[in-house]
């Protein structure tokens, strides 16, 4: 029995999928949590749920009271700061850190989705969080050079997962719709495909009085800004067939099944203080 609790952190992306199921094939993992907000694109949770039948256990679902990036950035009153993004501190980390407390007495180690060409955040992740173990199997992936994005795509894809939606729209991450994380060219592809979502980012700027992208606010931004490039191309070829992950049908079959929605609550309640959610 190993002496490790092991918990992938999933983000319902192509390369975490992909790293969790590496992880479950080389080292074993006790739990594979995914935490859900509301932006994110409805077709994550049909990956979730096909991840879960790849990986052959369920996934445990955690949500934020907060529930959504704009009611995070009406509460901490900021959009980015120096200390990164008020959605990501409410809605994710602070999730995160109220079930590490309720695990404190388990020695945990953490599984990461982190690829070939993530070196140096593997590293910042490392150093940020020493009291935990941290495995990061697409980059320790045996092929030798450690695995790419194009590549766990074509893993992906071999293994008869289907990718969530928004690589397929043309982003690169499948990341909430409208991350107040992305640049020019971002904000202008989700001008295009989700004006909803742009017009409603726009709005909350002006409320709180800060913008996403540092010097220009939303609404002042040019149409032609900034560039984003094209969607990840899988290259499925032999390197698919050297790691030899089985596909999801010979993973559950018949009547087994398992059920994403065991949703936890966590963190702080919704009607916290801008100064308590700044701690």
């Amino acid at each position: 029995m190993s002496q490790f609790y092991t918990v992938s952190w999933f983000s319902a992306g192509v390369s975490s999928a992909v790293a969790t199921r590496l992880a479950i094939d080389s080292y074993g993992v006790d739990e594979i949590i995914y935490i859900d907000i509301e932006d994110q694109h409805p077709d994550s949770m049909r990956f979730v749920k096909d991840c879960e039948r790849w990986f052959g256990r369920p996934i445990t679902i955690l949500r934020s009271p907060y529930g959504t990036v704009e009611r995070a950035c009406r509460a901490a009153g900021w959009i980015n700061g120096p200390r990164g993004a008020a959605c990501t501190r409410l809605l994710k980390k602070r999730v995160r850190k109220e079930w590490e407390r309720s695990n404190a007495h388990h020695n945990l180690r953490y599984v990461w989705g982190l690829d070939a060409d993530e070196a140096a955040r593997a590293e910042r992740i490392a150093d940020a969080m020493p009291q935990f173990e941290h495995l990061f199997p697409l980059l320790d992936h045996a092929s030798g050079n450690g695995m790419g994005k194009a590549e766990a795509h074509a893993v992906l894809r071999a293994s008869g997962i289907k990718r969530p939606a928004m690589y397929d729209l043309g982003y690169h991450n499948n990341n909430c719709i409208g991350c107040v994380k992305g640049g020019m060219g971002y904000w202008n592809k989700i001008r295009l495909d989700f004006p909803e979502v742009f017009a409603a980012r726009a709005k909350l700027e002006r409320i709180i009085g800060a913008s996403c992208i540092k010097g220009v606010f939303l609404d002042e931004l040019a149409a032609d800004a900034g560039r984003h490039g094209g969607p990840i191309v899988d290259e499925c070829g032999i390197f698919c067939e050297i790691i030899g992950i089985e596909p999801a049908t010979e993973r559950l079959t018949g009547g087994d099944q398992l059920t994403a929605d065991t949703t936890q609550p966590a963190v702080a309640q919704a009607d916290a203080k801008p100064a308590e959610i700044a701690q």
